[in-house]
């Protein structure tokens, strides 16, 4: 059955890739964009600002008003952003929880009425690895996935007699965007930070599993299985085997020995 898709920033990565194969299965699909980019022609394009409530009211009316539902909710846009806890600009912890976090609630909050109306949908929330532990130098990264696991969560519970179900993504590292879309956002840490090292340390490291990581067709192509699937799962952990048995790994073991262990894998001295 053909759905009514509307999937959040198709710009670039993982949303563009997946917009791009959701069409080719001949789904309407809708993706937002912030700025004017070049898309796939076969991906309804409507700009959107997740930062600004009536930008996305806007957004989510012109699909209804054209297709009389949606089917399916993808909320994939989000940004990333380096930097220690205590010396990242306040204005950069600010932009990405109203960007990861409440520009997800805003879409949500919007599209579903429409759900609820036609007694029925599909909400995909993407988390991330990093929101099912606490990444060193990717605070407030980890803690806006953190935030949508606890939404998730309540939202499941909240909309099972609507038939309306959540399911949350959470990839490890692809090869995406992020490291380039990442260096304007890059904590300001200079002679004095006492981060300074460890920080230059773990963002080698991770920008290093970036550039390693899978490609984002794959998880494209997964994402197009979970929609159309009957029965997806409520969890979809996907990315490196190493990634995905860290999760596992990290409930088995004490706080204190999980920390010394991640310190190690991002090169933090200690």
């Amino acid at each position: 059955m053909k759905k009514v898709i509307l999937i959040t920033g198709v710009s670039t990565g993982f949303g563009r890739a997946a917009a791009s194969l959701l069409a080719e299965r001949g789904h309407t699909v809708y993706g937002t964009v912030r700025r004017d980019c070049e898309t796939d022609p076969k991906v309804n394009v409507l700009k959107m600002d997740l930062t600004n409530e009536d930008s996305v009211k806007e957004a989510v009316d012109t699909i209804v008003s054209r297709e009389g539902r949606i089917d399916v909710l993808i909320n994939n846009a989000g940004m990333h952003i380096g930097g220690p806890c205590e010396t990242s600009p306040m204005e950069h912890v600010r932009l990405i929880m109203d960007t990861n976090f409440l520009g997800m609630v805003r879409v949500t909050r919007a599209v579903l009425p429409v759900m609820r109306k036609q007694q029925g949908g599909r909400i995909i929330n993407f988390s991330s690895i990093g929101g099912l532990m606490g990444l060193p130098f990717q605070p407030y990264y980890s803690a806006s996935k953190f935030a949508i696991e606890g939404f998730s969560e309540a939202l499941r519970a909240e909309l099972l007699r609507f038939r309306i179900k959540v399911i949350v993504i959470n990839p490890g590292d692809f090869n995406t965007n992020n490291t380039k879309n990442r260096q304007g956002f890059l904590a300001p840490t200079g002679e004095g930070d006492p981060y300074r090292d460890n920080y230059a340390n773990a963002l080698a490291n991770i920008e290093r599993d970036e550039t390693n990581g899978g490609k984002p067709e794959k998880l494209a192509a997964k994402l197009v299985k979970i929609v159309e699937c009957k029965n997806p799962a409520s969890r979809y952990k996907i990315g490196a085997f190493i990634q995905k048995i860290s999760v596992s790994v990290k409930r088995m073991l004490t706080a204190s020995t999980w920390t010394k262990i991640i310190a190690m894998f991002y090169n933090i001295k200690y």
